[in-house]
Parts: C-alpha cells; sequence; structure tokens
C-alpha cells in the first residue's frame, strides 16, 4: 500500500470516528432532552445512602427512562452525580433525564410539613407525629420519662420532658424522624429560654427559666384572647408573690389524666394527692402542664402590672379582671350564672 492511499484510509478512519462520536454525542444530547415516560406526576423516593446506579436502573426497569446506562455515561464522563441527595421526589411529565439528574443532585426533595399546636400537652404532640405516615417512627414505646435520653441531645436534664418542646410548624422530608422534629422543636424551646429569661422584669418568683415555663404553660391554658396573656400572667404572679393559692383549673385537670370526664367536682379541687392540684397546694405545680408558645413565654417573663388577683371568663374567651374579693363574687354571679358552666376556663377562687 503506498504512502498516499494509507494517509487516505487514515483520514477516512478519523472522519468515521468523528462522525460516529458526534453522532454518539447528539443522540445522547437527544435522549438528555427528551421527557420521560410518563402521563402523570411520579413520587420517586430515594433512600438514605443510594447513589444514582440503582435509582437510574429502577427507572429503567420500570420503562419510566428509556436507555439508563446513557445516562449514567454521561454523569460519569461528565462527572455528575457523585452525591444524590435521599427523599421524596416529584417527578412530573415534561421532566428529562438531565433534569432528574439536576433535581437529584440539588435535592429538590418533596417536603411536608407538621405542626405542634400551643397548648398541647406532650402526649397530643407525640400522638400527632405518631399519625403521621410520611414520618420514620423512632419512639413508639419509649416512655416520656425516657424521652429526652431517646433523642440523644446531650446532657439531657433530668426533668420531665413536658413543655419543653417548642410548638410550630415544621417541615421535613421524608427522610425524616419523628425524634428529629422533637429534637428540633427542644433546642428551639431551649434557645428561646435562654433569650427571654435575661429581659424578665426584677423579683418575679421564679428561680428558673423552667419555673418560668411552668408558668407560662399555664397562661397558655388560660388565655383564650392572646391579648390578655400578661394580665392573666400578672395575676398569677400577684398571687405567688401574696402567698396564694394559684386555683387554676387547667393545672387539676392536667393532674387527673384520663380521669378527667369533661367536668371538674368538688371532690376533685379538694384531693391533695393531685401533686398538679393548685386549689390544695401552694406554689407551682411541679411540670409544665402544656407546650407553651413564645407569647406565654414572654408573658410569664413580663406579666402586665396591676392589683388584679382575680379573673373569671365572661363566656367569649376574654376575662373579667378583679382586684377584691367583693368585685370577683360580682363578676362570677354576672357571668357564671347566666352561662353554663362548660362555657368558662378559669374560676380562681380566694
Amino acid at each position: 500500500m503506498n504512502k498516499s492511499r494509507k494517509s487516505y484510509l487514515l483520514a477516512l478512519i478519523a472522519l468515521l470516528l468523528a462522525v460516529g462520536i458526534w453522532a454518539g454525542v447528539r443522540a445522547v444530547d437527544v435522549f438528555l432532552r427528551q421527557p420521560l415516560v410518563l402521563n402523570q406526576v411520579l413520587e420517586l423516593e430515594v433512600p438514605k445512602g443510594s447513589s444514582l446506579g440503582p435509582v437510574v436502573r429502577k427507572l429503567g426497569a420500570d420503562k419510566v427512562l428509556q436507555h439508563p446506562n446513557w445516562l449514567l455515561a454521561y454523569a460519569r464522563v461528565m462527572q455528575r452525580g457523585h452525591q444524590i441527595h435521599a427523599g421524596d421526589y416529584l417527578v412530573g411529565p415534561g421532566t428529562t433525564p438531565l433534569d432528574l439528574l439536576n433535581m437529584l443532585e440539588r435535592g429538590q426533595v418533596r417536603t411536608y410539613s407538621v405542626t405542634l399546636v400551643e397548648g398541647w400537652t406532650l402526649a397530643q404532640a407525640r400522638a400527632m407525629l405518631a399519625r403521621e405516615p410520611r414520618l420514620q417512627q423512632t419512639l413508639r414505646g419509649v416512655p416520656n420519662d425516657q424521652l429526652l435520653a431517646a433523642l440523644d441531645i446531650g446532657d439531657a436534664p433530668t426533668l420531665q420532658p413536658e413543655g419543653l418542646f417548642f410548638p410550630d410548624t415544621y417541615v421535613f422530608t421524608g427522610q425524616t424522624a419523628d425524634r428529629d422534629i422533637l429534637r428540633q422543636a427542644y433546642r428551639r424551646m431551649q434557645d428561646l429560654l435562654a433569650r427571654e429569661w435575661p429581659q424578665r422584669i426584677a423579683d418575679l418568683p421564679y428561680q428558673s427559666p423552667y419555673e418560668a415555663l411552668i408558668m407560662a404553660s399555664i397562661v397558655e391554658k388560660e388565655t383564650g384572647v392572646p391579648a390578655e396573656r400578661p394580665d392573666i400572667a400578672g395575676v398569677f404572679v400577684r398571687r405567688l408573690q401574696q402567698s396564694m393559692l394559684l386555683q387554676t383549673d387547667p393545672t387539676v385537670i392536667y393532674g387527673l389524666g384520663e380521669h378527667y370526664d369533661g367536668n371538674l367536682r368538688r371532690r376533685d379541687l379538694d384531693d391533695a394527692a393531685n401533686v398538679f392540684n393548685t386549689y390544695a397546694r401552694a406554689g407551682l405545680p411541679p411540670t409544665p402542664i402544656a407546650l407553651p408558645g413564645a407569647a406565654a413565654i414572654r408573658a410569664a417573663l413580663r406579666p402586665n402590672p396591676g392589683n388584679a388577683l382575680y379573673f373569671v371568663a365572661r363566656g367569649d374567651g376574654s376575662h373579667q379582671f378583679s382586684a377584691t374579693l367583693d368585685e370577683h363574687v360580682r363578676a362570677v354571679k354576672k357571668y357564671q350564672i347566666e352561662q353554663r358552666r362548660a362555657d368558662y376556663r378559669s374560676r380562681a377562687q380566694p
């Protein structure tokens, strides 16, 4: 073979290779921009620890992604897809393989939310989390007195966990566990107390932020009109300062637990064995009785000044405040005779 013929063949081979490479690149480019085979939204779950290969091959096996190996080859050549994010993805019609790769790399996962409601007990909050199907359930069977240790929050206090979780809406992904929500809520509450405790007014009858939290939980349960929180806190603070019993129904109800049938009876108010009975026991109850919100905590730390020592519910969520027992008795006659007792949230007594 002469030299010119050999050069011609080499040039032809190079041309064919170039054409083949161009055709291959062109085919991959078309593939990357061709929509997936979907006629409705696909919920794609990517478990923790997943890599790109198994996810892509599963989509190929499900006939959603044509030529899965092409996408893997593209990712390898372009040095992409080394780290993808776990979670639930919503993949809609029109999504291309390149879009899918971008979603997995950026972690554009579907998010959900749960709300811990102000005034809920910890039992109510845990029951709600246990009913959420998108949360991984890791705390079933863990009693409350072991909850803080189970959350692995470091130096878990020896306190009972009631009231230690900040009520708010928490956004999560499909790879989130119930303990993750409670751990976040606990830290939010600790941060809030750390900020607010130094801003408390002087001469409050609390020795610690925890005692302020107990008061805040009572204020949360007693308040029907948000603007009244500082006034209600003021009444309870003054009663403590004057060595008066708090005499607040929500603490008694909390202490009764499952035995509460919707009605408080005289025997309930006289029962000193109930450690939450503020009609029979002086001072604050031993723990919070609910999850207090930020407004209730601020009210407990900065209550409104005044001379009111009593309040009675008007029946519309608001309260009538009184400075003397005579005023309070008149208010009770005015509001509680006219409406059923079940309409009232509080009945502070001398």
